[in-house]
């Protein structure tokens, strides 16, 4: 079979891509790996009680909004409010207001800090400004100017200026969060108490301004996963095919197919890869290319992407508990960021688990060591920052009346994961993370809690790289640890990120640009699907 567009990655970059191709008449075929597409974007429930597996929220950011509308896909949205909480007491984000409280907030845990954090939270003003500029108006991606000449001259016009004065500010706060706070203050427990919410070495233009992309949450009726559902019917009633539990293990870019799981022999003009880059490059057969340039090229790229780690990713818990919605509502907002201590991770001793990392050969029936990993999770939960979501406090439908769903994410190292399945610990370690998640909540935010569990799983860092095939399980691309990022990393030059420099090849997603997330992904998805229909213009 032959089509103009193969899409290998049927996560929210693959999707976009697919809706906007077939949407302009073009054969399109998708290819998922999973038994549903929507990557990192799920939704699953369990016993009546709806949980949201990927993302918690989703953020606008002048990028899903105005694609929805340019496709035509409606769906409801209501506003996802933030809160944030150190030891017993929370803090709900509600407005830029918000941002003042939340200084007074920090100043009243860190009492001999007051001017630091006076001094922290100018910075977080002027980052906030620079971010609203930069997604203060619907992404020129998403407009049709031919159409709409007024934006065009009395909007997109007067934005570009201050755009291009603001991306060059942005552009000088590339240094890891962590770094600049020192300039503010001596205190490591406050810097780990505002860092410690992002990945390792996230760029201080990213961390600092996310205060305000905290007032740009919004949550579908029916939880994340509903976005998948309507841009999957999009493009099948536009003759779009999605293929799931069909992943691509060959790719021959000289001749232009693809071969799948079962050795399928598919054709196409253009493809678009939505999935993990070093898996593009794996999947190439260098002993089948003709052009030596192409073998090369090829081959250089495998080289440089071998040893580049993904990002950060996560343990996340889930919970049905036997509490009715009011207990948290009158606590939290449904998307709550909460921290148990102010100690900040840095007060943590790095040797126990260093020293198992290091570890060539362990054995099961290490008992000593099995406890001593144990030991540093307890106190790595104690005094991290959690993320927590529960689904029915913003669709009161997602759960059975006197029931809530409850998702505790912590970020979480996927070597630690990978170690422990080595050792032949992971159900034991699974089910000591998942109380001792309950345990530090119950005795600190949640009162009462523990006693209201009535089942409870997790998954890990190895469970979305299983599912996803995603690099070291990263949820957001590269990791900003990387002595060098393979990908485009400056928005002015975001339209080449699509590129791959393979013939007739684009990429798409979280691997293809960075920092990345579901706005970015959208948006890369959107420009492949704009390369291959220019291209194909070009041609005729």
């Amino acid at each position: 079979m032959k089509y103009d567009t193969i899409i290998v990655g049927g996560g929210i970059a693959g999707l976009t891509a697919a809706a906007y191709l077939s949407r302009a008449g073009q054969s399109v075929a998708l290819f998922e790996k999973q038994a549903k597409t929507g990557g990192l974007v799920q939704s699953f429930k369990r016993n009546g009680v709806l949980f949201d597996a990927g993302l918690r929220s989703i953020e606008n950011s002048g990028i899903v909004f105005p694609m929805l509308k340019q496709l035509g896909i409606e769906i409801e949205f209501t506003r996802s409010y933030v809160s944030i909480g150190i030891a017993d007491q929370v803090l709900p984000i509600e407005d830029h207001r918000s941002l003042a409280a939340y200084e007074a907030f920090l100043a009243a845990h860190f009492p001999d800090n007051k001017d630091d954090v006076r001094l922290i939270i100018r910075e977080v003003r002027k980052t906030m400004a620079h971010m609203e500029v930069l997604y203060g108006i619907d992404n020129p991606a998403f407009v049709d100017f031919l159409k709409d000449r007024t934006y065009l001259f009395k909007v997109m016009l007067p934005w570009m200026l201050k755009f291009i004065l603001t991306i060059r500010k942005i552009n000088r706060l590339k240094e890891p969060v962590e770094e600049y706070l020192k300039r503010f203050t001596e205190s490591q427990a406050l810097i780990d108490i505002i860092a410690q919410h992002f990945f390792q070495k996230t760029p201080t233009s990213f961390a600092l301004g996310y205060f305000s992309l905290y007032l740009d949450y919004h949550y579908p009726k029916g939880g994340t996963a509903v976005l998948v559902d309507k841009m999957v019917e999009f493009i099948q009633q536009h003759g779009g095919a999605i293929h799931t539990s069909t992943p691509i293990e060959r790719l021959n870019p000289g001749k232009k197919y693809v071969l799948d799981h079962q050795g399928n022999r598919l054709e196409y003009d253009r493809l678009i890869w939505a999935a993990d880059l070093k898996q593009l490059y794996r999947n190439i057969p260098i002993e089948e290319l003709d052009d030596p340039v192409l073998k090369e090229k090829v081959e250089k790229k495998r080289v440089e992407l071998k040893d580049l780690k993904g990002g950060d990713s996560v343990y996340t818990a889930y919970y049905i508990v036997d509490e009715k919605r009011d207990y948290f509502s009158k606590i939290c907002t449904g998307h709550f960021f909460y921290t148990p201590s102010t100690k900040g991770l840095s007060s943590l001793p790095k040797e126990g688990i260093e020293s198992f990392l290091n570890e060539q050969t362990i054995l099961t029936e290490n008992t000593h060591l099995k406890d001593e990993v144990k030991k540093y999770l307890q106190a790595y939960c104690e005094l991290n920052t959690f993320e927590i979501a529960l689904p029915a406090l913003r669709d009161p439908d997602l759960a059975p009346e006197g029931q809530t769903g409850l998702v505790v994410s912590l970020l979480f190292d996927y070597q630690w994961a990978k170690k422990i399945e080595e050792a032949g610990w992971s159900a034991e370690i699974k089910d000591f993370l998942e109380q001792c998640f309950i345990d530090v909540l119950d005795r600190s935010i949640f009162p009462g809690i523990k006693e209201k569990i009535v089942e409870r799983f997790s998954s890990t860092p190895l469970t979305i790289e299983h599912l996803t095939r995603s690099t070291d399980g990263a949820i957001t691309g590269w990791a900003f640890t990387n002595p060098h990022m393979p990908v485009v990393d400056k928005m002015l030059k975001v339209a080449q990120s699509v590129e791959t420099g393979l013939p007739s090849i684009y990429q798409a997603g979280q691997w293809a640009y960075s920092p990345s997330g579901l706005p970015i992904a959208i948006l890369t998805g959107k420009l492949a699907a704009d390369k291959v229909l220019k291209k194909r213009i070009g041609e005729r």
